[in-house]
């Protein structure tokens, strides 16, 4: 299975970077402030950020594209996290 399509569509360090941030705002007892609803927002938003400075930073022009992958990529860090919250639950409550 060729997995080669995810680098056309999510930016895999933007991808971490957002797992990372979004796991701080989740488990920080500073950041218990912000409300679980704007999590995805946050991380969409940053990753929107995100692609645009790795875009600038690889000297390619910058693009609606580059927004947009960015924000789904940034979204993606949630639905991965998402994801392997419910795997560990499953197999540690087994």
């Amino acid at each position: 299975m060729d997995l080669g399509f995810i680098q056309d569509y999510y930016i895999p360090v933007v991808l971490v970077a957002c797992l990372i941030v979004g796991y701080c705002i989740k488990h920080i007892t500073l950041l218990e402030k912000v409300s679980n609803q704007y999590i995805p927002t946050i991380l969409a938003v940053l990753g929107a950020v995100l692609a645009c400075v790795s875009a600038g930073l690889a000297n390619t022009p910058i693009g609606l594209e580059t927004v947009v992958y960015g924000a789904f990529t940034g979204l993606a860090s949630t639905g991965l996290h998402q994801a392997f919250t419910k795997i560990i639950n499953k197999s540690g409550g087994e």
